[in-house]
């Protein structure tokens, strides 16, 4: 299971971060796009190092090497605009990446891991962001067997099971954690149910 960071500051949220992991959390998105390279370092300094093979960045790719961390995600905007991806990465990295479609999907390459296909289901955190097609049906014509594909947008503790059985391979959790009252109790209950039902 993934979770993404909100993009805005949360109380508490590196003490929050910490206690996912704990938890169990297998890969935080660091999706915080108005950071600057000296935020950016501040936040990825605070989360307990040995979480750091965890860590996925979205932006200042180039930090990756200084903390250790071997993941990045690209956005689908910065992954059309790469013309040298991923030649321009000396060290080997694990990638992922953000796709909205399934022709989009179906049309990468062999270089990432997995992706994200949103939104499924409309938006917990972001209004007015809600899906144009049905997504379970556009999986039908999953075509790309190399890349994982992560369901993204609305997933929350009452869809999960409904999203993983009509054949995503994960998903990525963003509202429905930071928006609750208690992020950590959250997402236990939301890790049970894709538990359950991949077990």
């Amino acid at each position: 299971m993934i979770v993404i960071t909100n993009p805005f500051a949360i109380s508490d949220e590196i003490s929050i971060i910490d206690s996912l992991f704990e938890e169990g959390l297998s890969l935080l998105h660091i999706r915080k796009s108005d950071f600057s390279e000296v935020e950016m370092m501040k936040f990825i300094n605070q989360i307990n190092v040995k979480f750091r093979s965890n860590l996925v960045l979205h932006s200042h790719h180039q930090l990756a090497e200084y903390f250790g961390i071997n993941r990045l995600h690209f956005s689908e905007k910065d992954r059309k605009d790469s013309h040298d991806f991923p030649a321009r990465f000396s060290k080997p990295c694990r990638y992922s990446t953000s796709t909205h479609s399934i022709e989009d999907f179906n049309s990468l390459g062999k270089d990432f891991e997995y992706a994200f296909l949103s939104p499924v289901f409309k938006s917990i955190s972001k209004e007015e962001y809600y899906p144009e097609k049905d997504l379970f049906k556009a999986l039908a014509l999953r075509k790309n067997t190399n890349t994982k594909v992560i369901a993204l947008g609305g997933i929350d503790f009452e869809n999960i099971k409904k999203t993983l059985k009509n054949g995503f391979d994960d998903v990525a959790l963003l509202g429905s954690i930071w928006s609750s009252k208690n992020p950590v109790k959250q997402f236990k209950l939301c890790q049970q149910l894709a538990h359950s039902f991949l077990a």
